[in-house]
């Protein structure tokens, strides 16, 4: 785990990106080793989840690396550029994820033991690999631990409306 000095400037950060593919996600990252995330668009918009433990490391001058395990079983690996204004993702979805997206589209937070239910009674494999750049359409440093920052569901418009400085 990288120290607080190191991450310092990247702790704090909440961004919104888009990949290459259209998929729109939200990230906040809350503090060296916790996120928290909304999914806007793509295979599973509308999800939303708090409080994600994660890998947050700093892999050089301005790159960062945050990688967590969620209770579904995907897998997720993202490397930021925040001066470029550029991340590089890659998700690796359980074959039950890509199969019934419509399960894990919800405040996660409530629902666990139905994410654990669902990855022990469906396929895992083959896993859907999903490897994209995306560009950083907003960033702002929210300060540590800010928990008013998502706490509400993602909403069509919440992206452009972030943006536009109507949803602190």
């Amino acid at each position: 785990m990288e120290t607080k000095e190191a991450l310092q400037g990247f702790t704090g950060s909440h961004m919104i990106y888009t990949y290459e593919n259209g998929w729109e996600y939200e990230i906040y990252i809350k503090n060296d080793h916790t996120i928290d995330y909304r999914i806007h668009s793509g295979m599973v918009a509308g999800r939303w989840v708090r409080d994600q433990e994660a890998n947050v490391v700093k892999l050089t001058e301005g790159v960062y690396k945050v990688a967590w395990t969620e209770p579904t079983g995907t897998d997720v690996a993202l490397n930021f550029m925040p001066n470029e204004m550029r991340m590089h993702g890659i998700i690796f979805f359980p074959k039950w994820v890509h199969d019934h997206p419509e399960i894990t589209v919800c405040y996660q937070n409530d629902y666990i033991d139905l994410m654990i239910e669902s990855r022990e009674k469906y396929e895992t494999y083959p896993k859907y690999v999903v490897p994209e750049f995306a560009d950083i359409t907003f960033i702002e440093n929210a300060g540590i631990n800010n928990e008013k920052l998502i706490s509400i569901a993602p909403y069509p418009g919440m992206t452009d409306d972030i943006r536009a400085g109507k949803l602190k």
